[in-house]
This record gives C-alpha cells, structure tokens and sequence, in this order.
C-alpha cells in the first residue's frame, strides 16, 4: 500500500536502478512498519527537471501511504534524503519530497480496497 515515486534528471545505469528500487523498497517497508509485499517503488531517470534554475542533479519523490502520520514526515524526509545521497549521489538540499496520506476506500489492490 505505501507507494514512492521517484523521479530525477540524473541518467542512471540499469545496475544502479535495480539497486535502487530494492534498497528503497527495503526503507519504505521499514519506515512505515508496513509489509515489503505491499510497497511499490518506481523510478523515473532523465525527466527533464530544473531546480533553481539549475539544471544540477535533482529529485522529486511523492510518498502515499494509508495511515501515514503526520507527526513523522520530518523522520521520513531524513530517511528518504539519506537514502538519494547514499544510493543516487544527490545532494538532500537539491531533493523535494510529497507526503500523502490515502484513505483507505480509496486505495485498491487485488480487485478490492482496503476499506474494510
């Protein structure tokens, strides 16, 4: 149900991708205490992005989740900028993040919802 997009204007090699999209699985799961088999990550290299007017490396990730709290997003902002500089080498002052907390009739999966 957590669900990362990850998008940045940095061309990645396929090896670096495939790293990525399993380490940040892995830290999305672990950061909301949601089961892996429910996370999903995608990633978007070679978006044309500008940030200040600078055309430097530079990510935009969007995190939903049902229950995401409020009170932890400052925590999972240092977790998720973390995370781009050690795995994609960009700096956490060139990284916007989106938090989003779904409702839960509002989320399907497996032909139903979560709404229960």
């Amino acid at each position: 149900m957590p669900y990362l997009m990850v998008q940045t204007n940095k061309a990645l090699p396929a090896t670096q991708k495939g790293e990525f999209l399993a380490i940040a699985s892995q830290t999305v799961a672990e950061a909301l205490g949601k089961p892996e088999r429910l996370v999903m990550v995608a990633l978007e290299d070679e978006t044309p992005m500008v940030f200040g007017g600078d055309h430097a490396p530079c990510v935009y990730m969007e995190l939903k989740s049902i229950g995401l709290p409020q009170e932890r997003t400052a925590e999972l902002s240092e977790s998720l900028c973390s995370l781009i500089e050690k795995t994609l080498g960009i700096a956490r002052e060139r990284i916007f993040i989106e938090f989003a907390d779904a409702e839960r009739h509002m989320w399907g999966y497996n032909g139903e919802t979560f709404a229960k």
